[in-house]
């Protein structure tokens, strides 16, 4: 069976699982699996790019839906572009409070969905915020990059999701290795691509 889409999916789980009676279900298992992706899975087709506005005299910005984890962060609208460097929210409490310091960002934290910036800014700047997004639900939207290109790393992970509500142990420790296996073997192909060509050298300046 062709795995080209959501409903090809969801067929194809109940066939693997060869069960009539789950087909309330079975989009939860899709469901689950897509979170357990968006926990384990950071290769470079999900590197999007966003530029968010900041407002003078507001500390933070609100962060993309389907944000992830950030590659890289500067601020684009200065001249030269500024790079911004990380921080913990309580570094950036302690040394910049919010409204004792406006100015131009030097760093940043992430708090729940918020990127906040220390100082806070005392203008309308732009940041260009590189991050790790989520594929696009699968509930949502008929494919995806990962479907398509990946079509076991869904499947298996659905169908460990599949067996555990049946309470299987040996078919959840059967598909969980197979979920692990495909995700580890994409990661390690998309981290050996970004080196592949030249050796890695450090180079000085």
């Amino acid at each position: 069976m062709a795995l080209g889409t959501y409903t090809d999916l969801v067929a194809s789980v109940a066939g693997w699982m060869d069960r009539t009676d789950l087909t309330a279900v079975i989009p939860d298992f899709v469901a689950l699996a897509e979170a357990r992706i968006a926990r384990d899975l950071r290769i470079r087709k999900q590197i999007t790019t966003a530029a968010l506005p900041t407002t003078a005299s507001v500390q933070g910005v609100t962060l993309p839906t389907d944000f992830l984890e950030i590659e890289n962060i500067t601020l684009s609208s200065t001249s030269p572009p500024a790079s911004l460097a990380v921080v913990t929210p309580e570094i950036l409490d302690r040394k910049f409070p919010f409204n004792y310091q406006t100015g131009q960002p030097q760093v940043y934290a992430v708090v729940a969905d918020s990127l906040l910036f220390g100082p806070t800014p005392d203008a309308v700047y732009t940041v260009s915020l590189d991050y790790y997004a989520r594929f696009a639900g699968l509930s949502v939207t008929p494919t995806n990059w990962l479907l398509t290109n990946h079509p076991m790393v869904y499947l298996a992970g659905a169908l460990c999701e599949g067996w555990l509500y049946l309470q299987d142990t040996d078919k959840v420790a059967l598909w969980d290795q197979r979920y692990r296996t495909e995700v580890k073997q994409l990661q390690e192909t998309d981290d050996s691509s970004l080196r592949s060509g030249s050796e890695m050298r450090v180079r000085t300046l």
